[in-house]
């Protein structure tokens, strides 16, 4: 299936690899913004990572308070990240955010969704009824912001639907405004250096848009899905100490068990699946290799912290003929 005339990055479009370029690529944007928002108002899903940043910075430069950010907690998101959200989208930058607490209804409608395709349809079309009903409390709103960038619509041509794209409900209220749809992650991370992002922002890693539902293989239970955010801080906090750390890394946990023994007796737990990579643009990865001395610190730590495991593996595989994520 080809990708659609709309969707092809425009061959004009020079590689972003200097602040030059990423000025003048911000100068075009914010006009383009303008000419198409005028005065309406914006609605933009917050999620804190490098993306709806970016995105959520070329908006206010663009259109300022005409923005209204909505954070939603989904209960798929990474320990500690909706505090952090908060602190420094709200009470640093001073962003008009709004915080959604959804962990109930998402993971009430993903309860015994095993199709990875459907999890991400479910949970797309949930954030765009979020965005409605926020939208219906306010003024104006007339467009949805996101952070959709390049390789999402490469990977929604046959590989796998981004909720960015592909998973949006066919009765979607708003017109979409994606000023880095046809960026590349790397050139994300340029222009939001050259807007001024600090880089604990910018350099953060990726997420993807279904957030841990996608790294809770098969159908996600809540305290298997638990199991993986507290799994998915070690491993962030451990390997996060190597200098040069990788360009992303975290867990999965496969919806199987195998058996283990624990306190002399039987014991049937889940797999924790350590996957670390470097990339330059997401399309092709290379898997990295982690000194064994990391590798059984984040093992011994996860048998001690994480309730329900009894088994750690490290992934390997390059991208292609895997992909990054696991679903």
């Amino acid at each position: 299936m080809a990708i659609s005339k709309e969707n092809l990055r425009p061959e004009t479009l020079e590689r972003i690899t200097t602040p030059d370029l990423a000025q003048k690529f911000i100068d075009e944007q914010i006009a383009e913004i303008k000419a198409q928002v005028g005065d309406k108002k914006v609605l933009l899903a917050l999620s804190g990572g490098v993306d709806s940043s970016v995105v959520a910075a070329l908006l206010i430069k663009a259109i300022g308070n005409q923005l209204v950010c909505v954070h939603v907690n989904h209960g798929l998101l990474r320990k500690g990240e909706p505090e952090q959200v908060i602190q420094v989208f709200k009470n640093e930058l001073g962003a008009n955010l709004v915080y959604v607490d959804a962990v109930d209804r998402f993971l009430d409608k993903l309860a015994g969704v095993d199709d990875p395709e459907r999890k991400r349809k479910i949970i797309g079309d949930e954030f765009i009824r979020v965005f409605e009903e926020e939208a219906r409390k306010l003024d104006g709103i007339e467009f949805l912001g996101q952070g959709t960038i390049y390789p999402d619509i490469l990977e929604s041509d046959g590989v796998k639907a981004h909720h960015n794209v592909g998973g949006l409900p066919e009765d979607l209220q708003f017109e979409l405004v994606e000023p880095v749809k046809f960026l590349y992650k790397d050139e994300v991370r340029v222009v939001g250096k050259q807007l001024g992002l600090p880089d604990n922002m910018v350099y953060r890693q990726p997420f993807p848009g279904p957030g841990l539902g996608v790294r809770c293989t098969g159908a996600i239970t809540r305290d298997r899905l638990e199991a993986v955010r507290e799994a998915d801080a070690i491993v962030r906090e451990e390997i996060g100490k190597l200098n040069p750390a990788p360009w992303q890394y975290f867990v999965a946990i496969p919806d199987l068990k195998s058996t283990g023994i624990k306190d002399g007796k039987r014991y049937m737990g889940w797999a924790v699946v350590i996957r670390a990579v470097d990339t330059v643009d997401a399309v092709t990865a290379k898997a990295v290799e982690i000194p064994f001395s990391v590798l059984a610190t984040i093992r011994d730590r996860i048998m001690a912290e994480v309730d329900g495991v009894n088994r750690v593996l490290w992934d390997i595989s390059d991208k292609p003929v895997s992909t990054i994520e696991w679903e």
